[in-house]
């Protein structure tokens, strides 16, 4: 029987691992995060599949290939947590999750731009605390009244603005593929002009490391619209938090909303007293803001549609690669001198 370790198996993720495991696979489901200090787990596995934020470097590839095992998947579309490199050193094969339910991430994003602009965390915030006087900062615009600008219009992008215009919203977007069934949906601007005309600017693109990093600083922030709401559920290294954190601070921003920050290992699915400080300043000073600024811990791919995706997918990517050799959602691994 083939057996799988599986890392990052939140306590109601497992019986869907279970329910779609209709190759009869062996898995050891480990809530972990796949670390140096509990790669040991691994031993006596035939692969591993891991989910964002899990170390798969050269240490533990090392670690892998002693334990005999020859297969590294991940169930998420991104696969920077693995050291492709010391993959092919010690020849392994690895596969991802190329998409899965684009609604969960352009669901995600939407309420967060929803509860920025309807103010809905300052209220309940407050009437949690038996505060019920209506203030100004209560005072809202509609979202049929307001223009919504897509940056990356691709599956996410696109579905949330189908779910933008069917509330009413002009939508905008940026690609520099202009799909045509975009062009159905929005209306395609550069980029500067986007951010001159959106109320809300809304994040989709992947990021490339060395091109795109802090993609969203200050010269971005300037050129958008005053009082305009920032949402990012892509990736963190697009943002600058400072710049963001000025911008908010400064009242350009009306408000900020991300599910994704640059090296959220070291932060997310940790708990931290409320005095203690976290690793990283600048995010100390994001959530600092809050209501203003909305932060969820990495969530916008945990729901059952995207989870089944995911677990359906990379459990398919095992049987293709033990019964034919290959899958079509392996990665290319770089050639190095062996």
């Amino acid at each position: 029987m083939f057996k799988i370790a599986c890392y990052g198996v939140r306590p109601n993720e497992v019986d869907y691992f279970n329910r779609y495991n209709k190759y009869n696979y062996k898995l050891t489901l480990i809530e972990d995060l796949l670390t140096h200090e509990n790669v040991e787990t691994a031993k006596d596995q035939d692969a591993v599949l891991l989910r964002g934020n899990c170390v798969a470097d050269k240490q533990n590839i090392q670690k892998f290939a002693e334990y005999g095992i020859q297969y590294v998947f991940t169930r998420t579309v991104g696969f920077n947590h693995i050291d492709l490199e010391a993959a092919s050193t010690y020849h392994m094969s690895v596969a991802r999750v190329p998409s899965y339910s684009p609604n969960a991430i352009a669901e995600l994003s939407l309420t967060l731009a929803m509860m920025l602009l309807r103010n809905t965390a300052y209220m309940t915030n407050r009437t949690s605390k038996k505060n019920f006087i209506v203030d100004s900062q209560m005072f809202s615009r509609e979202i049929r009244n307001c223009t919504v600008g897509i940056i990356g219009t691709g599956r996410i992008g696109l579905t949330e603005a189908k779910l933008f215009k069917g509330l009413g919203a002009n939508v905008l977007g940026y690609d520099v593929y202009q799909s045509d069934a975009a062009k159905e949906v929005l209306t395609f601007k550069e980029l500067d002009d986007l951010l001159a005309e959106s109320d809300i600017v809304s994040m989709h693109v992947p990021y490339f490391p060395g091109q795109n990093d802090k993609m969203i600083n200050a010269d971005f922030i300037s050129k958008m619209k005053k009082n305009a709401i920032l949402i990012n559920t892509a990736r963190g290294e697009l943002q600058d938090n400072q710049a963001i954190y000025d911008g908010v601070v400064s009242q350009h921003l009306a408000g900020f909303g991300t599910d994704v920050f640059a090296n959220e290992k070291e932060i997310f699915f940790k708990k931290y007293d409320e005095q203690q400080e976290l690793p990283d300043p600048t995010v100390e000073k994001l959530i600092s803001l809050y209501p203003k600024v909305l932060v969820t811990p990495h969530v916008g791919s945990n729901t059952d549609e995207a989870l089944s995706n995911m677990i359906e997918t990379s459990f398919d990517n095992f049987h293709d690669i033990l019964t034919t050799g290959t899958t079509k959602n392996a990665i290319e691994l770089p050639k190095v001198a062996q």
